[in-house]
């Protein structure tokens, strides 16, 4: 039995882990528990390091407080300027064991400029979705990619590729 730890009781970040890792370990049974644990960041953190740094500190503060699992996921959801003035969303994913960590990055998009603008005012990226698309708790359903893609991409699904991609030094220990 593997024994995995979400860095989060958000329901689509334990939905989009629970996907990657059976899709990963086929042939495992895998036991999932979502707990939670500070990022020791902003609550919107506003760059890539920042980001990254939100995802390992969970993935490491999970390990802390549920040390008897295998494996240790953190999930960090981001924003980034361009030069331009755009604003990107991505997010972090940070994955260790005992005797390894992984990292993958999701892909990114832009924001709208009125989301942008309530962020700039100091609003988290989730409620500004909400009051901008007049909706409740996105951020634990569809997210703001759920939202800009009319569901063609939920937030579960935006997560999971990058969830597989950081277990890549875990299906490859040879290498790693």
């Amino acid at each position: 039995m593997i024994n995995v730890v979400i860095a989060s009781q958000n329901p689509v970040k334990i939905k989009c882990t629970e996907l990657a890792f059976t899709e990963v370990f086929k042939n495992e049974s895998i036991a999932f528990t979502g707990i939670s644990v500070p990022s020791n960041v902003s609550d919107q953190p506003m760059t890539d390091s920042e980001t990254l740094e939100g995802a390992r500190n969970r993935a490491k503060n999970a390990k802390l407080a549920s040390s008897k699992a295998d494996y240790w996921v953190g999930i960090e959801g981001g924003i980034a300027e361009t030069e331009e003035g755009e604003m990107l969303a991505f997010a972090w994913i940070s994955i260790i064991s005992r005797h390894r960590q992984g990292e993958a990055r999701t892909a990114t998009f832009t924001l709208p400029p009125k989301i942008s603008e309530l962020i700039h005012q100091g609003i988290e990226l989730g409620v500004a979705d909400d009051l901008v698309f007049k909706r409740s708790n996105s951020k634990q359903s569809n997210g703001a990619v759920g939202i800009l893609t009319h569901d063609l991409i939920d937030r579960a699904e935006y997560y999971r590729p990058a969830i597989i991609l950081a277990l890549i030094p875990f299906i490859n220990p040879q290498l790693y």
